[in-house]
């Protein structure tokens, strides 16, 4: 027995992704209670866990694996190798998600851009109300409420979810092209002073109809930058 086969088993098991310290903890704590089994892998520290994350991803691309290795904002997880999705869909067959509009993902890109953003810097940039497009985006998981912002109506402020991340492959927001320099683009002013206590009373109603309804998309590729 190796470590990677022990990550392997650990990945392989869990139903969430697996972050190195949560590997690491798994791996060290195990047998501590058996006096007569002793555990070879005690001492393994993250460098040698991250070591045979790594392994196990060459070998899974090196010899043609069912499965993957994809890392994620949360960790590391064991996911069916896209070139068989098509199989294994046979055994959880569901209605076509409904893609996100035009609309929507112009909006989505502006969020997660520059986030937290209030809703009146959406519209600025968009130059039209966001009122159905917002709730839509709320309602799939991939936006949510972050706070108010500190300005006169003390308007609701917007930023993008960890299923945001998941659905469209990224570690972190500093994975979007471009980033930092769409970040340092000034918004237009003049829409922004004028449509802010607007924005305050539209966001009352959002406010309270931030949904459970289960995240749905189908659209894989990250939001193109707004232009």
């Amino acid at each position: 027995m190796n470590l990677s086969r022990v990550v392997e088993a650990l990945l392989f098991s869990a139903q969430k992704p697996l972050s190195i310290r949560e590997l690491t903890t798994a791996i060290k704590g195990a047998g501590a209670e058996d006096e007569l089994s002793p555990n070879e892998f005690a001492r393994a520290t993250e460098a040698e866990i991250a070591a045979a994350l790594e392994q196990l991803k060459i070998e899974y691309v090196q010899e043609q694996h069912a499965f993957a290795m994809t890392e994620k904002a949360e960790g590391w997880q064991l996911v069916t190798d896209p070139a068989f999705v098509r199989w294994v869909r046979q055994l959880f067959p569901a209605p076509k998600p409904a893609r996100l509009t035009a609309p929507a993902l112009e909006t989505l890109a502006i969020i997660a851009y520059r986030q937290p953003i209030i809703r009146a810097d959406v519209e600025a940039v968009r130059g039209v109300s966001i009122d159905g497009v917002l709730q839509t985006l709320m309602e799939r998981g991939l936006v949510k409420i972050a706070g108010r912002a500190e300005v006169p109506g003390r308007p609701l402020l917007y930023e993008t979810t960890q299923f945001f991340l998941d659905h469209f492959g990224l570690r972190a927001l500093d994975e979007l092209p471009n980033v930092e320099e769409l970040r340092k683009r000034y918004l237009p002013l003049s829409a922004r002073s004028q449509a802010a206590g607007a924005g305050a009373a539209a966001d009352a109603g959002l406010e309270s109809k931030e949904s459970a309804v289960p995240p749905v998309v189908s659209d894989q590729t990250a939001p193109a930058s707004p232009s």
